[in-house]
């Protein structure tokens, strides 16, 4: 099938869904008010709370939640076919994505910019706060070393994406600094810091750089040498203020999915490339069941709890106006959509150019996910080189469109763990954690550090081995919980809450389902460090799973007493 194909046919349907649905959940289920003021403005600090221009907001939104995720699940799971995996994403991106994306931030705003953990505590139980608070902790644990797999594994693989990747650092921190003191707009110095970010690669091509003598000095592997470097740089961005390096890096990035995007299109047009792999594919006997771990394996992409911790954590403190919920929540959800797109279009089209090369890549689900990131990018190389980019070029700017994202999640995943850290300080009462940013922030990177340098079965050690696939499960929870939340809060107020409902029910059977299953093979297979976790956080999913239906049965039974008593009024 040409590729151009189900292109037109998703974002199509992403149009539409942005037109006609968001447009049903803004007016009727969330109800968005324009006079409403929000706590950017009501608790403006200059650090956290900072009112932002709507299109600054959805470039910190979108690239702080679509890290690499939205690429290497894709890209994992076109292993059962493309057809199912886009199927996915699409109806998910409408239907589950952009409810919950959207519903976070805009409770998150109405109750003061607080996180979604603590939400649970005042939509649903006092006793929620801690259960959430403890299942997102264990999901930015693995979030942040997932990723800090994934980018140490490609600066490895990619040397001469190192110095663009550095280079845009100071970069952003410059033209930071230009919007904030000349209160000008970001567009014009974005897109001249995404053309200089470009013209990096070039020097980067001239000049790579491998840490690998060192590491071998120090008696480490490369890529562990490059996780401490990028925690300990996290460790220092996540602390400063949000409009020194996180604002303008992450409006930088966000143009770079519309450039990859436009590569990707365009080259699918004037390569007039065909998808080789299967709509469904014969798996072997033994591969893992599409059903529930398609829908595990695909998180970012389809929906993603973690969009909700970057909602509730920063977004929400930075939303200028109410109404702009719509278009950063929902159109976030559609922006990481079409990344997902990109990502099945790249490892089924622009990667390979025959069935068989593609079988060779696919042939079991170990192959697959090893493989997944680098057959992204050697994709959007085929791509940009139908348009005359250099194939070695076009490899070193995917390269740097996967790093860019999921650094800056990085960022935005240890400044939320941060707060949950303070959070948690907070209840057991422990000043010193509550109350010291340096030390949360040091708790917040050296748990997932320690995640990050466990030793794992494969060349990509936890991450794409058995990590990956305890990530997706509690990342999917997360999401099916954030809905509970998020519906608690619409049955509340009076309004419909069937959007909501039917992608809670639907994520929380898969997720458990898919947690029970990991759980078993994590025993069979010996995994003591993560069964144990998987167990725990089975255990705090069903508690809060109970906590939550009880919630709603009893808002709506008030909402219905509530309803009859109005009308014995009205008719006396």
């Amino acid at each position: 099938m040409p590729a151009i194909v189900p292109v037109l046919v998703v974002l199509g349907i992403f149009f539409l869904g942005y037109r006609y649905y968001s447009s049903y959940l803004a007016r009727r289920v969330y109800g968005l008010d324009p006079d409403f003021v929000t706590p950017a403005h009501g608790m403006r600090d200059g650090v956290d709370f900072v009112p932002t221009n709507k299109h600054v907001l959805f470039g910190h939104h979108f690239t702080s939640v679509a890290g690499a995720a939205p690429i290497v699940g894709p890209a994992v799971a076109v292993f059962w076919g493309w057809g199912p995996a886009l199927l996915w994403i699409t109806l998910g991106t409408v239907f589950a994505a952009g409810v919950h994306d959207f519903g976070s931030l805009v409770v998150s705003v109405r109750h003061k910019a607080q996180s979604i953990g603590t939400l649970a505590r005042d939509v649903i139980t006092p006793r929620s706060r801690t259960l959430f608070l403890l299942i997102i902790f264990f999901l930015l644990t693995l979030v942040n070393a997932v990723f800090a797999v994934v980018i140490g594994s490609l600066l490895v693989a990619n040397p001469a994406a190192v110095i663009p990747i550095f280079l845009q650092i100071p970069l952003a921190i410059g033209i930071g600094q230009y919007i904030y003191r000349t209160r000008s707009s970001a567009l014009l110095p974005a897109i001249l810091g995404v053309l200089v970010l470009y013209l990096t690669i070039l020097l980067g091509m001239a000049f790579p750089i491998s840490l690998e003598p060192l590491a071998g000095a120090l008696g480490i592997g490369e890529r562990a040498l490059w996780v401490v470097i990028l925690f300990v740089y996290t460790f220092i961005a996540s602390q400063l203020p949000v409009w020194v390096l996180l604002q303008p890096r992450d409006y930088i990035n966000s143009h770079q999915l519309f450039i990859a995007l436009g590569v990707i299109l365009l080259g699918i047009i004037v390569g007039f490339d065909t998808i080789v792999a299967p709509v469904v594919n014969d798996v072997p006997a033994q591969a893992p069941s599409w059903f529930p771990l398609l829908f595990i394996t695909i998180a970012c992409g389809a929906v993603s709890g973690f969009h909700s911790l970057v909602a509730s954590g920063t977004s929400s403190k930075q939303l200028a106006k109410d109404t702009d919920a719509r278009y950063v929540g929902y159109m976030g959800a559609l922006g990481e959509g079409s990344l997902a797109l990109a990502s099945v279009l790249a490892v089924t089209a622009g990667a390979v150019a025959s069935t068989a090369e593609w079988n060779r890549l696919y042939s079991s689900f170990a192959t697959a996910s090893d493989g997944a990131t680098q057959n992204f990018v050697e994709g959007v190389a085929g791509f940009a080189n139908n348009l005359g980019l250099p194939i070695g070029f076009g490899t070193i700017f995917a390269a740097v469109v996967v790093i860019s994202f999921a650094a800056t999640t990085m960022d935005t995943g240890v400044r939320l763990q941060r707060y949950v850290v303070q959070e948690i300080g907070e209840i057991v009462r422990v000043r010193p954690l509550a109350r010291n940013i340096t030390l949360a922030t040091a708790v917040a990177v050296l748990i997932p550090l320690a995640m990050a340098l466990l030793p794992g079965g494969g060349e990509q050690g936890y991450t794409f081995g058995v990590l990956w696939q305890l990530f997706g499960t509690t990342n999917q929870l997360t999401a099916g919980l954030a809905l509970a939340v998020i519906a608690v809060w619409v049955t509340k107020k009076r309004r419909n809450p069937l959007a909501v409902l039917i992608p809670l029910v639907f994520l929380l059977v898969m997720t458990t389902w898919a947690l029970m299953i990991n759980m078993l093979e994590f025993i069979e297979n010996g995994q003591w460090v993560l069964a144990p976790l998987d167990i725990i956080i089975f255990v705090l999913a069903i508690w809060l799973i109970v906590e939550a239906a009880l919630a709603l049965v009893r808002t709506w039974n008030s909402r219905e007493a509530d309803t009859e008593r109005e009308a014995q009024l009205d008719e006396s």
